[in-house]
């Protein structure tokens, strides 16, 4: 089971970066090269324990979509969330954040289950474990110039 960690430096405080990353409309404008909306259960604001989030987006030329659901927060140091349906034959995302100085450093934990058994496998080798590596990079830095911009 591939696990991925994502961390990096924000110039901003915790509370501005825990929201923002829970934030429905910011993670819209961090994903926008998958085109990534929400279309079901919570699709505005800020995501809460409990909510859920069905997510439309497309991953190599593949219109996808996937429902999460947030299983904890800890409002703000960390939120979890699992999918509930969707490509995966499972997922667990930790969103951590932890203040340094002024700044914040928000780290990414993903860990993920292929479907398909060994062909599942095989995919995470040759391409899929790179792509979402590149995936939860590329939001990371997004999310920073939005917080930073504050």
């Amino acid at each position: 089971m591939p696990v991925i960690k994502n961390t990096i430096l924000i110039k901003a405080p915790i509370e501005v970066c825990f929201d923002l990353a829970r934030n429905v409309e910011v993670h819209t404008r961090t994903t926008e090269k998958t085109k990534e909306k929400a279309v079901g259960g919570v699709t505005t604001g800020l995501l809460k324990e409990g909510d859920t989030v069905e997510w439309e987006a497309v991953h190599f030329s593949i219109k996808q979509r996937l429902t999460a659901k947030i299983t904890e927060m800890n409002r703000p140091y960390e939120f979890k969330d699992i999918m509930v349906k969707g490509a995966f034959k499972s997922f667990n995302h930790t969103h951590t954040f932890a203040p340094s100085g002024n700044e914040t450093v928000m780290t990414d934990r993903f860990e993920y289950q292929s479907p398909l058994g060994c062909i599942g496998k095989a995919a995470d080798l040759l391409f899929l474990e790179r792509y979402m590596k590149n995936f939860l990079s590329d939001r990371a830095k997004e999310l920073k110039k939005t917080a930073e911009a504050k």
